[in-house]
C-alpha cells in the first residue's frame, strides 16, 4: 500500500485534482463531448431532486416525442466517486434521448472526499426513487425506467438496482454498468491491465479508492464491492443487466466476474467486450462510441417497450 492510499493523502490529492477540473472548465480547455455526435439536439433543461444527503442538480434530456409520456433513464457519471464530471456525458445523454427516444437525466451526484460513502449511492438512490414517482409532473414515464453510468457511475447505477432489489422497488427495467468499478476491496495495485499503460493507474485507484471509502472494513460493502467475493447474496431478481467491459481497462477483470454473478442469477442480458480499448475510451475514439452507444440505445429502447415491473 503506498502513501497516496492513506486517507488524509489521497483526500488532498483528491481535492487538489478537483481543482484542476475546474480551472479546466473556467478556462475552456476541459474534456467535453458537447462537440461530439452534432447530429442529436441538446435539448435539455435543469431540475433539482431533494434527497436525504442533500439536493442533487440534474440535467434532463428530452426526446422529439408528440406529447406523449417517454420512458426514462438515469444516467450517473465516472469522475473515480471524485471528480464532478457530469458534462462529459453529454454526447451519450443526447445519442440516448434521440436513439432509444427516452428522456435521460444526467444526475450531479454528490462526490468524495467532501461526501464518502455511503453519501453518493443513497443519493444516487434517492434520486431514482424521485424520478419513478414524479413522472407526471415532467413528461417521463417512471414505470418504464432505466438506470446506467459509466466508470463510477457504472458502480452507482450497480448499487442503485442493489438497493432497489433490497427494498422492493422502485422496478428498474435495466442497469447498464459501463466499465463499472465493482470491487474496491481488491486493491488497484493487485488489479492487472492487459497493456503496460493503462488509462486507469493503480495509484489513481488508490487515490479515488481511499477518498471515496477511507475505512477500509467497509470496502466489502455490496453498494461497493458486489465482485468481490465477500458479498455472497442471492441476487435473484436483480434488475436485467447490460455490462460492458475494455479489452485493455484495468477494471475489465472484475466486471466479468459482476457479469458471471448475474448471468448466475439470471439477470444478464447481455456482456459485451469492447476490443482494443481502454477505460474511458469513448471520449477519444468516437466511432467505437458510436458502435457502444448505439448498443446502450437498443437495450434502452428495448427494456422501455414495457413497464420496469414487467422486466424484473
Amino acid at each position: 500500500m503506498s502513501i497516496l492510499a492513506r486517507p488524509a493523502v489521497a483526500s488532498f490529492a483528491a481535492k487538489v485534482m478537483q481543482r484542476a477540473v475546474l480551472l479546466a472548465g473556467r478556462l475552456g480547455s476541459a474534456a467535453s463531448s458537447l462537440d461530439s455526435f452534432p447530429e442529436f439536439p441538446r435539448t435539455v433543461h435543469e431540475v433539482t431532486i431533494p434527497t436525504s444527503v442533500g439536493p442533487a442538480r440534474a440535467m434532463v434530456y428530452m426526446p422529439a416525442a408528440d406529447g406523449a409520456s417517454v420512458p426514462v433513464h438515469v444516467n450517473f457519471h465516472g469522475g473515480g466517486y471524485v471528480l464532478p464530471l457530469t458534462e462529459l456525458d453529454d454526447a451519450l445523454c443526447r445519442f440516448l434521448a434521440a436513439e432509444a427516444g427516452v428522456a435521460v437525466i444526467n444526475v450531479d451526484y454528490v462526490v468524495a472526499p467532501q461526501h464518502p460513502f455511503p453519501a453518493p449511492p443513497r443519493q444516487a438512490f434517492e434520486v431514482v426513487q424521485w424520478v419513478a414517482e414524479h413522472g407526471d409532473e415532467h413528461g417521463w414515464d417512471g414505470s418504464r425506467l432505466s438506470v446506467g453510468g459509466q466508470s463510477a457511475g457504472g458502480g452507482l447505477a450497480a448499487a442503485v438496482a442493489r438497493q432497489a432489489l433490497e427494498e422492493g422497488g422502485p422496478a428498474i427495467a435495466l442497469q447498464v454498468l459501463h466499465y463499472a468499478p465493482l470491487d474496491l476491496a481488491t486493491s488497484g495495485k493487485d488489479k492487472r491491465a492487459t497493456i503496460a499503460k493503462p488509462m486507469l493507474r493503480p495509484w489513481m485507484a488508490e487515490i479515488f479508492d481511499s477518498s471515496y471509502v477511507p475505512d477500509l472494513r467497509q470496502r466489502t460493502d455490496r453498494l461497493v464491492s458486489p465482485a468481490n467475493p465477500a458479498d455472497t447474496a442471492d441476487l435473484k431478481g436483480m434488475a436485467p443487466a447490460l455490462v460492458i467491459t475494455a479489452e485493455w481497462d484495468l477494471l475489465r477483470a472484475e466486471g466479468e466476474r459482476y457479469a458471471e454473478r448475474l448471468r448466475k442469477a439470471g439477470a444478464l442480458i447481455e456482456h459485451h467486450l469492447v476490443p482494443e480499448a481502454d477505460h474511458g475510451y469513448d471520449g477519444k475514439d468516437l466511432e467505437k462510441a458510436r458502435q457502444v452507444y448505439a448498443l446502450i440505445a437498443r437495450h434502452v429502447r428495448q427494456a422501455a417497450g414495457s413497464k420496469a415491473s414487467d422486466a424484473t
